[in-house]
């Protein structure tokens, strides 16, 4: 059984103890994601308009991450002018513990 669930600006595949990494959340426990797309239990599929109803996605944070490191460089040419800039996306390492069939 696996789902495609929405998580922030993006969707996973989600499948059960699966570990993935997803936004930073300030929960320490338990987190659900009730933006599920589609679900896939083995011979039914279930595709939401554009969520399937009732259904979930239980998981337990495991630990914070960062992301891997993102750099802007911006450079004017003729103008000796340039800039770097870099950031890491702060995340949460979290575990599938179950999925939940919806209607």
């Amino acid at each position: 059984m696996f789902a495609i669930t929405e998580v922030g600006a993006r969707q996973c595949k989600v499948a059960k103890d699966e570990v993935i990494l997803i936004p930073r959340v300030s929960s320490k426990k338990e987190v659900v994601l009730n933006k599920v797309l589609m679900l896939y239990d083995g011979k039914d599929i279930k595709v939401g308009t554009p969520y399937v109803n009732g259904a979930k996605v239980v998981c337990n944070v495991i630990s914070d991450a960062k992301g891997p490191k993102t750099i802007a460089f911006k450079y004017r040419r003729r103008k000796n002018s340039q800039r770097i800039r870099g950031h890491r996306d702060l995340l949460s390492k979290v575990k599938i513990k179950e999925i939940i069939k919806g209607e």
